[in-house]
């Protein structure tokens, strides 16, 4: 940015006004890269979840048996992206994801929807980190009417 241009210049003895390196810098189309905010992906609260069954041990005998569901920011030139993301612990393969830019539940909805069309499981494990998304009314109906 033009804080760092104008700070470089007075080390290597180019005595400059900053208001013209900004303008300088504005004549040629520089500009510095826009850091951007935390994003925050969840808001903290003490919803009744469903127990842990996997007990932090990611690994299965077969296909469909441990599905493990997240998501995540990716930050473009137009903003933030949400990411969500179904993975089959057996095959390491994403069995199911949705991009939005907002992170409400149908997005995490519409990637179970997903693996589930695409999958048709039985007897299937679901575990998520318990974000508010994924202990939602909605979300959990869906976990038991999947029979997950």
């Amino acid at each position: 940015g033009v804080r760092k241009v104008w700070r470089q210049l007075l080390r290597e003895g180019i005595r400059v006004a900053r208001c013209t390196v900004a303008r300088l810098m504005a004549v040629m189309g520089l500009a510095g890269v826009l850091r951007g905010k935390k994003v925050r992906t969840t808001v903290s609260r003490k919803a009744v979840a469903a127990g842990d069954r996997v007990n932090r041990q990611f690994v299965a005998e077969r296909p469909d048996q441990l599905w493990v569901a997240d998501f995540t920011y990716v930050s473009t030139w137009e903003g933030v992206v949400y990411v969500a993301f179904i993975i089959d612990v057996f095959a390491g393969y994403i069995v199911g994801w949705r991009v939005s830019s907002s992170m409400e539940t149908t997005f995490v909805l519409d990637a179970l929807e997903q693996a589930l069309w695409a999958r048709r499981p039985s007897g299937t494990v679901h575990h998520s980190d318990k974000g508010s998304q994924y202990v939602s009314l909605a979300y959990t109906q869906r976990l038991k009417e999947a029979g997950l």
